[in-house]
């Protein structure tokens, strides 16, 4: 199973009584592991948390850190970036040129890096003289 096929198959979980919009993630780590998320919502917070977050969760409480690739997949007209906030926790987790799918379920992908989805990014280098 690719890892764009791991994250269309987790995407049907996900939780989305307010957007009705579904988006699934798969990261591969260094290990070879797989972890998988899902975005979901709730009435306090209906713009939910991110599919992303979630399988970088799950690959943090399983004691992994380092990201190999990772895969986004939702019901769109073209691929889907992750917000913001998941390019950062996808930067602190990857290198700038880790692999990036974004694909749709009609079949159209976009192939990019994390660098090329957060350039400039924070890192901590940036903290050196702290």
């Amino acid at each position: 199973m690719t890892l764009l096929d791991a994250a269309r198959k987790v995407r049907e979980n996900a939780y989305v009584p307010y957007s009705n919009f579904k988006v699934g993630a798969a990261l591969r780590t260094a290990s070879g592991t797989v972890y998988v998320g899902v975005n979901v919502e709730n009435v306090a917070y209906p713009e939910g948390t991110c599919a992303e977050a979630g399988a970088i969760a799950a690959m943090v409480a399983a004691g992994e850190t380092e990201l190999a690739e990772v895969a986004v997949i939702a019901d769109s007209p073209t691929p889907v970036p992750p917000c913001g906030g998941c390019r950062q926790k996808l930067a602190e987790f990857g290198a700038k040129d880790t692999p990036v799918t974004l694909g749709t379920l009609s079949g159209a992908t976009l192939k990019t890096t994390i660098g090329d989805l957060l350039p400039g990014q924070f890192d901590k280098s940036h903290m050196d003289n702290a």
